[in-house]
């Protein structure tokens, strides 16, 4: 293995939402980096120990988590500060995209529901990491996925706009709070990109939806969750070491 493909070595990490999408994807990369240990938390049983299985149970695990269960993220990360001695990299990827919620018939159940993931979710994840950095004395990287959409704006998702503006604050605060600690605190940012979870609101296959959004970018090609994983990959290594309170946009220079 190059130097090129060690940027993460030794290091341990978690992923919430880490089955399926860009967060599968950054499992991968995160292995193929020489982490030392992934740690896979979701509530899809089924393709979260498949993924772990495949990588193989002695670099990567999956762990049944449930964001919005505060209890169940210090489960994981101290389940995994105990297997592994320290907690190197969080990053926060679980989230939902559900219904279009236009602002005249906004449906307030729906939005707290997402609200309990997208947000109180982040909030949790990084609480206990941080919590486990501060204690185990790691300069460790927390990193949430944010979206285009907190900087844009969606004409049809006014919830999950309104989540993804609540992480982008999240990450900004806990990064000044953070940084006397040697933990830095970012975000990625992408714009859509073919996972399963778009997938499905558009009802189409991934090829489609992504010929669908090739023209959504200034830059000529197509945004896939390998170049989000790659971001966090540099989030999360010695690369990026005096980088903190940034939102690293991945998005193709896309238009407005």
């Amino acid at each position: 293995m190059g130097e090129s493909l060690k940027k993460l070595q030794g290091k341990v990490a978690i992923i919430t939402g880490g089955a399926s999408g860009i967060g599968q994807e950054t499992v991968r990369h995160f292995i193929n980096n020489a982490a030392r240990a992934v740690v896979i938390a979701d509530v899809q049983d089924e393709k979260g120990q498949e993924l772990a299985q495949s990588i193989g149970l002695d670099r990567c695990v999956y762990m049944h988590c449930d964001v919005s269960d505060e209890d169940q993220i210090k489960t994981v990360v101290e389940t995994t500060v105990k297997t592994y001695g320290q907690l190197d990299v969080m990053f926060c990827n679980a989230g939902i995209l559900k219904h279009e919620q236009a602002i005249l018939d906004f449906d307030m159940s729906q939005y707290e529901k997402l609200f309990f993931i997208n947000v109180r979710g982040a909030a949790a994840s990084v609480k206990h990491a941080a919590r486990a950095m501060v204690e185990g004395k790691v300069k460790g990287s927390i990193i949430c996925t944010g979206s285009m959409a907190a900087t844009m704006g969606t004409p049809l998702h006014t919830d999950y706009t309104m989540s993804k503006h609540a992480v982008l604050g999240l990450m900004r605060s806990a990064s000044k709070q953070l940084g006397e600690y040697g933990i830095r605190v970012n975000s990625v940012s992408p714009a859509a990109v073919a996972t399963p979870l778009l997938c499905g609101i558009f009802g189409m296959e991934a090829e489609e939806v992504e010929r669908t959004l090739e023209s959504s970018y200034y830059l000529k090609g197509v945004l896939k969750a390998k170049h989000v994983a790659e971001a966090v990959v540099f989030l999360a290594s010695d690369e990026s070491e005096f980088i903190t309170g940034h939102n690293l946009a991945v998005d193709g220079g896309a238009k407005m």
